[in-house]
This record gives C-alpha cells, sequence and structure tokens, in this order.
C-alpha cells in the first residue's frame, strides 16, 4: 500500500499527455507582427491533415486571431472555402515573409466540394495566412509589405 501515493502522482502526471488536437491546436501558435506594429496570435498548421483542415466548421475567427500555414518549400498554393463558414482574408507571403498575394473577403463555399473555386496561388509562397474578412484593409496590408514571425 506504500506505492499507492506514488501510482496516484504518475497517473495524475500521465492525464495530461492523452490530449485532443483541439487543445493541442492552441498551443501551437505564433505573434505574427504587421508592418503597423498590431499583432495576430495565429494557430500554426504544419501537418498535411491539419493544412487541409484549415478554418473549416468554424463559426468565427475573433478579430486578432488567424491561422498560419507553413509549407515546407516554396510554391503556388491555391486555397478554397470547402466547409469554410466564415469569409476570410487570405494572404500568401514568399520565402521572406513578404506579402505576394491577398484574396479579400473570400467567401465561404455553401455548396458541393466540386463547385467550390480556389484562390490564389498565382505567386510562389511559402506562408499562408488567414485571416478574418476585411480585416487585411483595416489593417492597411498590401502586397510588398513583410510580416514578422
Amino acid at each position: 500500500m506504500r506505492y499507492f501515493p506514488l501510482c496516484v502522482v504518475l497517473a495524475l502526471a500521465l492525464s495530461g499527455c492523452g490530449r485532443d488536437s483541439a487543445d493541442a491546436d492552441v498551443l501551437e501558435t505564433r505573434t505574427v507582427t504587421l508592418p503597423n506594429g498590431a499583432r495576430i496570435r495565429a494557430e500554426v498548421k504544419i501537418r498535411p491533415f491539419d493544412m487541409q483542415r484549415g478554418m473549416m466548421f468554424r463559426d468565427a475567427l475573433p478579430q486578432g486571431e488567424g491561422m498560419l500555414f507553413i509549407h515546407a518549400e516554396p510554391g503556388n498554393y491555391p486555397y478554397w472555402m470547402y466547409n469554410v463558414r466564415i469569409p476570410l482574408d487570405i494572404i500568401w507571403l514568399d520565402a521572406n515573409r513578404r506579402i505576394v498575394e491577398i484574396s479579400a473577403d473570400t467567401p465561404p463555399c455553401k455548396t458541393r466540394a466540386s463547385e467550390c473555386p480556389t484562390y490564389g496561388g498565382k505567386a510562389r509562397s511559402q506562408y499562408v495566412l488567414e485571416i478574418g474578412g476585411g480585416e487585411a484593409a483595416r489593417y492597411g496590408l498590401k502586397v510588398g509589405d513583410t510580416l514578422v514571425f
């Protein structure tokens, strides 16, 4: 019986090891600093499954928050809005974190996946930042600006 407290402590310590991916998403964030000094807390997506899911099924994106997709290498990355419920500003950045393309107020796709259009991906990029629709204009973001993260 003298090992009981040790077993309880060990069990409690291990109980946090199995957190679900939703909790993990909140922990995997990075601050993105805009040219005007404003900061966005962005969830970071690196794994292909997480990148495909992106902003799907979310009902809101608070001001000052976003999602940062980090591609392994520069390329042309068109995005789509299938199962995304809110309009987004999608911002493509090159390997130097310079904005190369913006799709402002990108509308949700409320139809079948096969009928959803793609946006952007015309310029080579390595990073893509999604923020709430209209936020890029509110922050004064434009092609050529450099973000820090």
